[in-house]
């Protein structure tokens, strides 16, 4: 009987992520059973800056299941304390600012090869949003992203929505 392939999981990393920010994602991702491979992206020369400092591409639907099937285990606990350690490194020189949507930390997006979809995990979502995002039917949506509104306590895409008005 030969073993299963390994899942893979796609690691894009902006450069300024730390081995110590990487360190618990890989862990993580591999006590899940997947393959971490990662890449760091080169200096960019666009106006705008990343809104994410890691992309991790991975069939999603498999990946919930997979997650939801070690709820109780140590993998899920390890991916959720890797998300919520995350912070976007600070300017050198410059003193602690206070957080504002520039400076507070960066979401960890993780985005369906095959579909391009894209579910945005902010370092504060909370265990709610967690547990939501382990039974969501991804089938529903088309476009993304999507993120989870704190405010109505629910994982929504906002341009999904628009596309059905």
């Amino acid at each position: 009987m030969t073993d299963p392939e390994p899942l893979v999981a796609d690691l894009l990393l902006d450069r300024h992520v730390t081995p110590e920010q990487e360190q618990p994602l890989t862990d993580a991702l591999t006590a899940l059973g997947y393959s971490p491979s990662v890449r760091v992206l080169p200096p960019r020369r666009a106006v705008e800056p990343l809104t994410w400092l890691i992309l991790i591409a991975l069939p999603l639907q498999a990946f919930l299941t997979t997650l939801g099937e070690k709820a109780a285990e140590d993998g899920y606990g390890l991916l959720q304390k890797a998300i919520r350690a995350i912070r976007r490194p600070a300017p050198a020189l410059a003193p602690t600012p206070v957080p504002t949507p520039a400076t507070a930390p960066p979401p960890v997006v993780l985005q369906d090869p095959a579909t391009g979809l894209r579910v945005i995990l902010e370092h504060d979502l909370p265990d709610e949003g967690y547990r939501q995002l382990l039974t969501i039917d991804l089938t529903q949506y088309r476009l993304g992203p999507l993120h989870y509104d704190q405010a109505r306590g629910h994982w929504r895409s906002e341009l999904d929505e628009a596309q059905l008005r």
